[in-house]
């Protein structure tokens, strides 16, 4: 049986390659229908799409100083100021590749104790402590949450909603291939030989 942390780190791998392939398909839509208003939690696909990246901020910054045994960050506001950092599908792209490859590196480096530890995350009310495999938990979810927003709102588009789901069955390694040869992973790096 898999570990935990071989878990997660195929969970920080799925996430990668769903938000490649979401930005992917987000970056054929004109910018007129990207920033259009649409029905979601957040507006548009842009709101959406910078929320995922700022709440990947948010939370990489506070495992990473765990993991790294520095304190925690009090001015977390600074993710979040502006709301919407990126105008552009061009340079959401390149700034949520830049995340994904930091959660993957943050999970390649997880121990079977480490990801019991807590993890100090500044809220409103002050400090909270989560332990790390909950946090992580919550940080795929919420990904999944919005990205499948996003994946609703390109129904309503020009471009067609990518297939989400073929990441974890060893008979679909066919369909990820091209996606893997883009972001440059193999099935053994990921799975094992």
């Amino acid at each position: 049986m898999a570990s935990l942390t071989h878990h997660l780190l195929t969970m920080a791998y799925n996430n990668a390659w769903a938000n490649h392939r979401l930005l992917k398909a987000c970056s054929q839509l004109s910018q007129a229908e990207f920033v259009a208003t649409r029905t979601g939690f957040f507006p548009s696909i842009k709101a959406t799409l910078n929320h995922l990246l700022t709440v990947d901020w948010f939370y990489i910054d506070a495992l990473e100083r765990s993991i790294n045994h520095q304190s925690p960050n009090t001015q977390v506001d600074a993710f979040f100021e502006p709301e919407e950092p990126f105008d552009t599908c061009t340079d959401l792209q390149r700034e949520q590749h830049q995340s994904d490859r930091r959660l993957i590196a943050l999970c390649r480096s997880l121990t079977d104790e480490l990801v019991e530890q807590p993890v100090q995350v500044q809220r409103p009310l002050g400090l909270h402590a989560e332990q790390m495999s909950r946090l992580l938990a919550h940080l795929f979810q919420h990904q999944i949450h919005h990205r499948g927003q996003v994946h609703a709102m390109l129904a309503g588009t020009s471009v067609e909603p990518p297939q989400l789901d073929e990441f974890f069955c060893a008979d679909e390694a066919k369909l990820r291939e091209r996606d893997f040869q883009e972001l440059g992973f193999s099935e053994p790096e990921i799975w094992g030989s």
